[in-house]
């Protein structure tokens, strides 16, 4: 019954254009019809390409969207570069991965071309990111190390002597299981932050002060929105997600109101593997925002049956 809705985000709508539609029924009911009409007319044409919806949205919804960038309103933040770190899987790990991949890849394809087993090609997915990233993440499987794990402890190691200090997260508590022994092998303390955590002010403040520990762990749903990181100034993602809005919101922990120094985003991603195609699902996904309220131009949406089969081909 308000007679002045407004709705404020901080995120932009890369996981579904759907999300646009919600904003807006709420806030100006009605402009962009009903669901299956803001579908037919513009999730999927832009989803297929089209830059005719695009122009179509930008104009249906540019008197009532106000888009501020963090460079538009902190033009004296330093700098975020973001690069890929790429890592070579073992002879075993590769191994390994290929196994896997053989194991699901034909039955689950098939499945998906049929209309059916999206559960079992997540499950799919699942497995191979986890063989991407660390043998000891599958069932049954025991390693010591990784790829990732050399990679990431050589690059902790070289950061510390130099006085930098870092955030490192993932989306699986159990491999930052993996990265501690690494960290203590090379010297370097550590805090940690995930869901098991009962005190996570202590461990941000302990970790801000100056003088604290070079290196926080962080899972990705703990401690990837709402904290202040800014004593750290490279951020190490340990496995790339497929809605790069989760990982923009973590590496934002350091790059934010407070902070002086570049900041470096690093992505671990193994060669020849899944995570490839995750990044280029990512650049899919970012022109979502560019698409509904941006000056860029795209294609993307929520995780559908198409991507699937694109990450599993």
């Amino acid at each position: 019954r308000a007679g002045l809705k407004l709705c404020l985000t901080g995120t932009p709508v890369e996981n579904r254009l759907e999300e646009l539609w919600s904003l807006l029924r709420f806030s100006a009911p009605g402009l962009l019809g009903g669901r299956r009409d803001f579908q037919d007319r513009y999730a999927a044409p832009i989803e297929r390409g089209e830059p005719d919806a695009i122009a179509r949205l930008r104009a249906r919804t540019r008197p009532f969207v106000l888009r501020r960038t963090k460079r538009e309103v902190l033009p004296e933040l330093p700098p975020r570069t973001e690069a890929v770190l790429w890592c070579e899987l073992s002879e075993n790990e590769r191994a390994l991965y290929d196994v896997v991949r053989a194991a699901t890849r034909k039955e689950v394809v098939a499945k998906l071309a049929e209309g059916g087993g999206v559960l079992a090609a997540l499950e799919a997915l699942l497995r191979l990111r986890q063989a991407a990233c660390h043998p000891a993440l599958l069932p049954g499987q025991e390693a010591e190390t990784s790829a990732k794990m050399e990679r990431l402890a050589s690059a902790l190691e070289e950061l510390a002597a130099d006085g930098h200090r870092a955030l490192v997260f993932s989306q699986w508590t159990s491999l930052l299981d993996r990265v501690e022994p690494h960290l203590a092998a090379a010297g370097l303390t550590h805090l940690r932050l995930d869901g098991s955590t009962r005190d996570r002010g202590a461990v941000t403040d302990a970790f801000q002060k100056d003088g604290g520990p070079p290196v926080l762990l962080l899972s990705l749903k703990a401690g990837g929105t709402g904290l202040n990181l800014t004593a750290a100034d490279h951020v190490f993602l340990l496995d790339p997600w497929w809605n790069p809005a989760v990982e923009e919101q973590a590496a934002d922990r350091a790059h934010r109101i407070g902070q002086d120094k570049p900041v470096m985003v690093f992505r671990l991603v193994a060669k020849d593997t899944v995570e490839e195609r995750i990044l280029e699902l990512q650049a899919k996904k970012r022109a979502v925002a560019a698409a509904a309220v941006g000056e860029g131009g795209g294609a993307a949406g929520g995780i559908t049956r198409e991507d699937l089969l694109a990450l599993l081909a």
